[in-house]
């Protein structure tokens, strides 16, 4: 894919405002993360201002991993508004093999067509009905099992799949990327997989989903390579990884991204 920094500019042009119904854990860090992209963020969960809220932002994301009834129902309204309004929003269906309430609740979400389904393998591959070796939140598949899971999800929903790993997998059904950046201490961080749903609904924002994710999805793992490169471990690679995401320019992106078309 060329000049994925390209997608990292318009998005910072835009600062869009994401709307973000995220878990407990990871709110203040996915915050700081779409600050130092150059998004605006905003964390609203109320059923009583979701819908309105939805409204007015740019784009949205929803991620169930401490989702409850009314919870639940709030992500419905907001996906319904956003759907409704051609704006995108992205579904991390959290540990959805784990419960009944995580299975239901994943299948209603995904009936409102989400623009970009982000999740791990062992997810994908349950939310297409075709297994999954999940423990508890965390994956027990490789990418590559989940790869045809991803492409039948993107044809039934007419969005974009992302399938998170070592190296990523991006798809809309027809064509698809591998996505090659990151760093190993990026997976002893909580929440960078919470984080990095924010970053891929801001470059969506305007721009084509599969190109706006892959580029993302680039622009998050080489940011990793870059606090990686600094850091001494998890407690220094936190602040190190916020400084490379706000310092990184599209000419940096574009000379680092690894992007290989697959389809």
């Amino acid at each position: 894919m060329k000049n994925p920094g390209h997608h990292l500019d318009a998005m910072r042009s835009a600062g869009p405002l994401v709307h973000n119904i995220t878990n407990f854990v990871a709110m203040n860090v996915m915050a700081n993360v779409l600050l130092a992209v150059g998004a605006s963020p905003a964390m609203v969960h109320a059923r009583d201002e979701v819908a309105e809220f939805a409204g007015l932002a740019q784009a949205l994301t929803v991620n169930i991993g401490t989702a409850d009834a009314e919870w639940g129902a709030a992500m419905e309204e907001a996906a319904a508004i956003m759907s409704g309004a051609g704006r995108p929003w992205v579904f991390d269906p959290v540990g959805v093999g784990a419960t009944r309430f995580r299975r239901t609740l994943s299948a209603r979400l995904l009936a409102l067509c989400p623009a970009v389904l982000r999740g791990n393998a062992s997810e994908i591959l349950t939310l297409a009905g075709l297994g999954g070796a999940a423990r508890g939140v965390d994956a027990g598949d490789a990418v590559a099992d989940a790869e045809a899971a991803a492409r039948i999800l993107a044809r039934r929903t007419g969005g974009v799949v992302a399938v998170s790993g070592p190296v990523d997998y991006v798809t809309d059904g027809r064509r698809a990327y591998r996505v090659a950046n990151g760093h190993p201490l990026m997976a002893r961080i909580t929440v960078m997989g919470c984080s990095l749903n924010g970053v891929i609904a801001a470059f969506c924002v305007d721009q084509p989903a599969l190109e706006a994710t892959a580029a993302a999805l680039a622009a998050y793992g080489l940011a990793g390579e870059t606090a990686g490169a600094h850091a001494t471990g998890p407690g220094s690679f936190q602040p190190a990884f916020l400084d490379a995401l706000h310092a990184q320019s599209a000419a940096v992106l574009d000379a680092g991204a690894r992007i290989e078309a697959v389809g």
